[in-house]
């Protein structure tokens, strides 16, 4: 348990005019500062009705609840007080301005307070991370996933990987200590392998599945087709807004444009891209070149047909061999009925067939993202610990003679799982993880 000399303070709910504003203190003077506002301190855990005094001038500053969490028990693991005042930016501002005036406290840098819950043990990394996407989750899967991983999901995988790890270690260094002892040496081996090529699988199974990352980053949908042929229409009426901008010209839209939708509450990504034609100009070749761009990183490709000048296959780059591509005839409203093989149509501007397309987009992203049991690696800090785990572990069965190097490798892989939750040289990691945060998080 560390204790940090300075106090800190920040408001840790939403700025902004609200009916409640939630003021958090932490550090070694909590008490103090929460005695000088509104003395005496009220019975730990209990929260109490009291008024709010300036305490240089003694000007009341407000009337609001107060709690007093002493540590070790408490988010930071330090001594905390709370300050529940009503939400007015005046109100914030004097209460915080009064608290600055008490010694030893001053305002919280941002995820402050969700370090210090870290080095005091009362988080790990995983757990940090969770809490960051919970508090960034815009749908109910996106939060479930985050709540589980705030929760500790993560870290229990993760501490089980390791423990099976420390067993292995154990094993290769016996193999070590009884070298002259030549069956009890192979026995150890044999024991450790048996553990490696377990985990090995494991979490070479986990490294396959990718449906935690696309749930936190969403289900990235991309409309690609020829100018005119409605593409930007067609994302205004899935957002059922004017998102983006919608003109006879042909080749308007040079820059990808996105909207995020919540479908049967799953994070989708959609993009308005560039039409693919023969570029007329530097800035339409570029437009060209970053839809293409996207259309390597989509999850699924609309491929936007004109019902009036049909093309029905992508003669652009690679579009004819992209797996997930799905075609839409688009306009049906201009045009005597068209049938589409696998595909949808609609006409963007009447809005007929657009809710089949969005049943459609729901359960193709339930399918990518919510299938099976939930999926543990959410960021690319994740999957690069792991695949240097993987990697250590894939050296260690490729060692043919010598225990010592079996065994490095092994301490390898554990110290990489380790940084995974925090256990072990992670100070590399920890300021880009804890930027994330708000001020009073």
């Amino acid at each position: 348990m560390t204790t940090s000399p300075d106090t800190i303070c920040a408001l840790a709910s939403a700025s902004g005019r609200a009916g409640v504003a939630v003021i958090r203190i932490s550090g070694p003077a909590a008490g103090d500062a929460l005695r000088a506002l509104s003395a005496p301190l009220p019975p730990p855990r209990h929260a109490s009705l009291r008024k709010l005094r300036h305490p240089e001038s003694g000007d009341l500053l407000d009337r609001g609840l107060v709690l007093w969490l002493p540590g070790p028990a408490s988010l930071t693991g330090e001594d905390v007080a709370e300050l529940h005042v009503h939400g007015g930016r005046a109100v914030v501002g004097r209460v915080i301005g009064a608290l600055l005036s008490v010694e030893h406290v001053r305002l919280a840098e941002a995820g402050e307070f969700a370090r210090r819950a870290f080095e005091n043990g009362k988080l790990d990394l995983t757990e940090v991370e969770g809490l960051a996407d919970l508090i960034a989750a815009e749908t109910e899967a996106q939060a479930r996933q985050a709540l589980s991983q705030a929760e500790g999901g993560a870290r229990t995988l993760y501490e089980g990987w390791r423990e099976a790890l420390v067993k292995a270690q154990a094993l290769a260094e016996a193999s070590l200590d009884f070298a002259d002892e030549a069956d009890v040496a192979a026995d150890a081996v044999t024991q450790a392998d048996a553990v490696v090529a377990t985990l090995l699988a494991d979490i070479s199974r986990h490294l396959a599945d990718r449906r935690g990352e696309r749930l936190r980053d969403g289900f990235r949908v991309v409309i690609a087709g020829t100018p005119n042929a409605g593409k930007s229409s067609l994302l205004n009426a899935l957002a059922r807004r004017d998102a983006a901008i919608v003109s006879e010209e042909a080749g308007t839209t040079r820059d990808a444009i996105e909207v995020h939708l919540d479908l049967r509450g799953l994070p989708v990504v959609v993009t308005d891209t560039a039409g693919l034609r023969q570029a007329e100009g530097a800035v339409e070749a570029e437009g060209i070149r970053r839809t293409l761009a996207r259309v390597e990183e989509a999850d699924l490709v609309l491929w936007l047909v004109d019902a009036t000048a049909p093309q029905w296959q992508p003669d652009f780059g690679n579009l004819s061999e992209f797996s997930s591509l799905l075609p839409v005839l688009n306009k049906i409203d201009l045009v005597p009925s068209v049938p589409v093989a696998g595909g949808v149509a609609l006409s963007a501007k009447s809005g007929e067939g657009v809710a089949e397309l969005v049943d459609l987009l729901a359960e193709k992203a339930e399918a990518a993202l919510a299938a099976g049991e939930p999926a543990i690696i959410t960021r690319a800090r994740h999957r690069a610990e792991l695949v240097a785990a993987q990697e250590a572990l894939q050296r260690y069965q490729q060692v043919r003679a010598g225990a010592e190097f079996k065994a490095e490798e092994l301490r390898i892989a554990a110290r990489h799982l380790g940084r995974l939750t925090g256990r072990i040289d992670v100070e590399e990691v920890l300021g880009a993880i804890f930027s994330e945060f708000c001020i009073g998080k």
